[in-house]
């Protein structure tokens, strides 16, 4: 059974909304792109963070293990995406959902 975290930054995805939350101690704000599970099993999203703190520039690629996300909120607001890709995301290794994939593929 997912955890109500993963259930939020999931539906997030689905309805291309951002999401601001708590992560290792920083204020993030971030649109989900890839939810899964990470090579350990563990609940992980690969997410562009384009606003809030960061110990590096801004924006950005952001890879999130859920159990350490705390306070996430999702809302509507202008979706953003990162560049191109120059090797294959390792965040989520069992993929559930990837917005270009799954959802936009759909439409």
């Amino acid at each position: 059974m997912p955890s109500r975290t993963y259930a939020l930054f999931r539906q997030a995805i689905r309805a291309e909304q951002q999401v601001t939350c708590v992560y290792e101690g920083r204020y993030r704000e971030l649109c989900p792109h890839v939810i899964g599970t990470d090579k350990t099993g563990e609940e992980a999203v690969l997410a562009w963070q384009f606003a809030g703190e960061s110990s590096g520039p801004l924006p950005q690629w952001r890879c999130l293990k859920l159990a350490n996300v705390s306070g996430a909120q999702a809302h509507d607001g202008r979706w953003h995406e990162g560049g191109s890709h120059r090797t294959t995301q390792t965040c989520v290794k069992t993929i559930d959902l990837d917005i270009n994939v799954h959802v936009r593929k759909l439409r």
